[in-house]
């Protein structure tokens, strides 16, 4: 019989690649994850790991456990919290990864509401852009991931085995420096921006600025590129080009030097919260979700 232990064990070795690593993340002895793999082995009836002087790697055996040990240990944190709460025990921890726009807008305003209501309840927030806040989710590495996707980028089918909690729709706005010639213009087309240098943002936005410049007919000279969204703002403002940003970016930092301008046509991307089907029932989370959902709406 498979412990949950076990996996999570399993899960640690095969992500640090040794047994003192994995100790290390656990917080117990090498010894003790040497133990406790002999005895997974010894339950499912076949070697997981291969050990090879200092290397160590999976059997077949051991990359299909580690492939289900997400979904299995999810399935017994909804479980787990479930029960609590059924139980009466007011308390929940709730793991969060945003980026960073959504950390400095919606997450502020939602996490304080969810302490207000639920006192109880912890919330861990990390930061990740998509697509990896979505792969630590997949991973079991967080109950929920705030993430975005643009209006017509394809790839509709990426989130179907995911709960999807729909937020906002952020739509896009052209960032220019306050001296610029269209710096007061009631919009501007992308088009109107074809020779300028350009400041581009994260990896998903830097590629949807090339798909939608490439579709008014030319490819922008990227000067810099940053994902910190105060650095795009800052760079703007001092003259060193223009760029593209969500609206919910620019609400979350000052926009000193820069003046933001309507884009035309529009730009959109969906901003929503994922996360799995357990978790979705797990009290904790749900509430979190709505929270999110309630600040999204304000």
């Amino acid at each position: 019989m498979i412990e949950a232990r076990h996996l999570r064990v399993l899960r640690a070795v095969a992500a640090t690649g040794s047994f003192s690593a994995a100790g290390r993340e656990l917080g117990c002895t090498q010894p003790a994850v040497s133990q406790q793999m002999k005895a997974l082995e010894t339950s499912v009836g076949t070697p997981l790991l291969i050990r090879s002087g200092r290397e160590m790697r999976l059997t077949q055996a051991g990359q299909a456990l580690v492939r289900h040990a997400a979904g299995i240990l999810a399935g017994l944190t909804a479980a787990e919290e479930e029960v609590a709460a059924i139980a009466g025990l007011r308390a929940g921890r709730v793991r969060l990864v945003s980026f960073p726009s959504g950390s400095s807008t919606l997450v502020p305003t939602a996490l304080a509401a969810l302490r207000a209501a639920h006192p109880g309840t912890r919330v861990f927030l990390e930061e990740a852009e998509p697509p990896q806040s979505v792969g630590l989710l997949r991973e079991g590495d967080c109950d929920i991931a705030l993430a975005f996707r643009y209006e017509g980028a394809g790839g509709g089918d990426e989130w179907d085995d995911l709960v999807v909690r729909p937020l906002l729709t952020d739509r896009l706005v052209a960032l220019v420096p306050e001296r610029h010639p269209l710096a007061r213009a009631e919009s501007v087309s992308i088009g109107e921006l074809a020779g300028e240098s350009w400041i581009a943002g994260c990896p998903r936005c830097r590629g949807q600025l090339v798909e939608v410049c490439e579709g008014a007919g030319f490819t922008p000279r990227i000067d810099f590129a940053t994902d910190d969204y105060p650095a795009v703002v800052g760079l703007v403002g001092a003259g060193l080009g223009v760029a593209v940003l969500p609206q919910l970016a620019v609400e979350s930092v000052r926009p000193r030097g820069a003046r933001t301008v309507t884009l035309e046509p529009a730009v959109r991307r969906e901003i929503v919260a994922l996360t799995l089907p357990d978790l979705a029932q797990v009290p904790a989370v749900a509430a979190t979700l709505e929270q999110l959902a309630r600040a999204a709406d304000r």
